[in-house]
């Protein structure tokens, strides 16, 4: 473990301020593989899901939930949000990590529902593409993506 990273359950994290952390992908893999009430809450837009992929957790028999956290194409915040998320995960102690395009709108989700109660929030850095390459593309530079992690187009 770093020095400055922690642990939430077995599992090391980066602090982070507002939410539990942040996570790499491959740390979001394995908890989302050993932990069954672990969710993957996708943030990003309808768009974004339809035409940049989405992560396929089909062989830890799980689903991503999908709820945007900005509406497209106005991407304006949504403000059902908090309230949806919350009525589908009643359990405030369950492990939620959340996942957008490259970690900024997931980090701000993290923090909404640490705000509502919910005790562990992780935020994935990097996101489903990462940041930019060289060659100003994302997915190769870092994120699930980059990391052979599943994942398929929709």
């Amino acid at each position: 473990m770093t020095k400055d990273n922690k642990l939430v359950g077995t599992y090391e994290v980066s602090p982070a301020p507002g939410y539990a952390g942040d996570v790499t992908p491959n740390t979001a893999w394995k908890i989302l593989n050993e932990n069954k009430n672990a969710v993957l809450i996708d943030v990003r837009t309808r768009a974004e899901w339809s035409y940049v992929g989405l992560p396929d957790l089909s062989s830890v028999g799980k689903e991503p939930a999908l709820l945007e956290w900005q509406t497209f194409p106005s991407m304006q915040l949504n403000p059902e949000f908090v309230a949806t998320l919350s009525s589908a995960v009643a359990d405030k102690d369950t492990p939620l990590l959340f996942l957008c395009r490259s970690g900024a709108r997931s980090a701000a989700a993290a923090k909404a529902l640490t705000a509502a109660g919910y005790s562990t929030c992780l935020n994935v850095v990097d996101g489903f593409e990462g940041p930019l390459n060289a060659q100003a593309k994302r997915g190769a530079a870092g994120g699930w993506k980059a990391a052979g992690l599943p994942w398929r187009q929709n």
